[in-house]
């Protein structure tokens, strides 16, 4: 760690000492904290996308009666947790980044790790969703007004906004009941689960064993789900006919199969590094953090406005183009 961050000998006695309230310390770019402005620079490029380009998709699917579907919702619903999740960090990069505050004390700490971890199981949960929605679109096109109903779509999101937080106050909660010794300075511009534990001077296999649990059973459970989804789609468009009507098949899936793939590997990466790379230089963890958690709500904004056709159509008409010829868009 660099020595910017050294604690002097009083300061290390006092976090020794401090089990209810520690303070923690967040890092940037070791090494670079002279450039810290310009560094904001992309990250603030990157807020502001993810930002304006998630408000954007929910004012256009809010304002079109045509897109007031069960599809639509689903996306709604996404681009509301990306939105949750740009939000859930701003504060405490901004403050690193601009205003050189670096200190949190661990209730703020405490609800931040929780609004991360909840909005990144929400999103998840949403994917695994909208895969549902893809295979029965594909695989049961007749019977997709009759399973894809908007109350079920309703019960589902509603599922999805209570699983990760219900599951996720036993661990962040019992936090509250560690001890915290030595220099308590976190590898990142916000607080994670994984980090925070680390810190504690106490036995906290309980928490390990919760934590691995929780991602077992939610985020991989998911992943299995949503990748069996695909594999019965894949199934049902190979059984096409022709060629043309294959592709026209799959391509209703290509915005959700990215959003999948930007949300999924970022984040299956960034397990195995704490997990497993603790050795990694202080770069890696950094990199894997930062592309978790930004570049998947800048994404898809983005992805999702070139590869739906409706939404481009209702993108042009918002911005008042609306003698532009729809078919040329196609």
């Amino acid at each position: 760690m660099s020595t910017q961050y050294s604690l002097s000998p009083q300061f290390m006695l006092l976090s020794n000492m401090t089990q209810f309230s520690p303070k923690f310390y967040l890092t940037s770019f070791p090494g670079l904290e002279a450039i810290e402005h310009w560094i904001f620079i992309p990250f603030f490029f990157m807020y502001l996308v993810a930002i304006s380009g998630n408000c954007f998709i929910l004012i256009i699917i809010k304002t079109n009666p045509r897109l007031h579907t069960s599809m639509y919702y689903l996306l709604s619903l996404l681009a509301l947790t990306d939105l949750g999740l740009s939000v859930s960090t701003l504060p405490t990069t901004m403050g690193i980044f601009w205003f050189n505050s670096r200190s949190i004390y661990f209730g703020a700490c405490q609800i931040q790790m929780f609004c991360i971890h909840s909005f990144s199981f929400m999103e998840s949960s949403v994917l695994l969703i909208m895969s549902f929605d893809r295979f029965v679109a594909i695989c049961h096109p007749l019977r997709y007004s009759v399973i894809i109903t908007d109350w079920r779509v309703f019960r589902a999101g509603l599922i999805v906004i209570l699983r990760g937080p219900v599951a996720l106050v036993p661990i962040i909660f019992l936090l509250k009941a560690f001890p915290y010794c030595g220099p308590l300075v976190l590898s990142h511009s916000f607080c994670l689960h994984q980090e925070v534990i680390h810190l504690a001077c106490t036995d906290t296999t309980f928490n390990n064993l919760y934590g691995l649990t929780l991602v077992v059973f939610t985020v991989m459970l998911d992943l299995v789900l949503i990748a069996l989804s695909y594999g019965l789609i894949l199934h049902t468009v190979t059984g096409l006919a022709s060629q043309d009507e294959q592709l026209r098949a799959f391509q209703t899936c290509t915005s959700h199969l990215c959003a999948v793939l930007i949300f999924f590997v970022p984040m299956m990466g960034l397990s195995l590094v704490h997990r497993f790379g603790k050795h990694a230089p202080p770069a890696v963890h950094l990199l894997m953090a930062n592309i978790y958690l930004f570049v998947p709500p800048m994404l898809n904004p983005i992805i999702y406005s070139i590869k739906t056709k409706e939404i481009r159509h209702a993108i042009i008409k918002l911005l008042g183009l609306r003698r532009a010829n729809p078919e040329s868009w196609n």
